[in-house]
């Protein structure tokens, strides 16, 4: 961890670097519930997602009380090639109250029904354990507490965020997690599991690692 700390410190330098694009990926859509390969599970800096994106919507999820760091993005089914979405199922969606009780986690109750949408049908699982499957991935994740304090903006290279996360959970290894950038920022750390939320290869649309030397990475409020 030391090695983590310094280097974050030796990033406080002044904001710079352009965004990266990741390359275009193959998806599917109106797919049968339940068949899919291995989880994606993906973390978001949510300071980083609040200074591109959620500060201009005025979204709750970046008021400073809240001291979100890394939230649950989404519980992802995936292909080896390509990614359900919009699953046919016979489940129903997860009721408001069930939608808001994951806000501590993911910031928005509005975003946890939106994964459950798009992703959480293509699960096979009713809302309920879908929920619980997420919030079971991401506690058994542990996010780098060198990154929460930070006092300023820094820039780093993503591959060092990958560093952390690879430090602090010794059951991950290289093929099994990607970092994504966005407009020059860190935007997500992404697990692959399996069904049983074990660490697994990424197949080739995901272990897509950001390249970004001088990356943003903003502190938490």
């Amino acid at each position: 961890m030391r090695g983590i700390r310094q280097a974050l410190m030796a990033a406080l330098i002044a904001v710079t670097g352009v965004g990266m694009a990741l390359p275009g990926q193959v998806r599917a859509e109106g797919e049968i519930a339940g068949e899919f390969d291995y989880y994606v599970l993906s973390l978001s800096w949510s300071p980083n997602w609040c200074v591109l994106e959620g500060d201009a919507k005025r979204s709750e999820q970046c008021d400073a009380r809240h001291d979100h760091g890394w939230t649950l993005h989404g519980l992802w089914p995936q292909f080896h090639r390509g990614w359900p979405s919009y699953c046919r199922t016979a489940e129903a969606p997860p009721s408001r109250a069930m939608s808001r009780e994951m806000t501590d986690v993911m910031g928005s109750a509005g975003l946890a029904w939106h994964q459950w949408k798009k992703h959480g049908t293509c699960s096979g699982l009713s809302a309920q354990a879908y929920f619980a499957l997420s919030r079971q991935a991401y506690a058994q994740i542990k996010r780098p507490v060198a990154f929460r304090k930070l006092q300023q903006s820094v820039t780093l290279p993503a591959s060092l965020v990958e560093q952390a996360f690879l430090q602090d959970n010794p059951e991950l290894a290289p093929n099994t997690l990607t970092i994504t950038c966005r407009d020059g920022h860190i935007q997500e750390a992404r697990v692959c599991l399996s069904r049983d939320l074990k660490p697994v290869p990424c197949g080739r649309d995901v272990i897509r690692d950001c390249t970004q030397k001088n990356a943003v990475f903003e502190p938490i409020r």
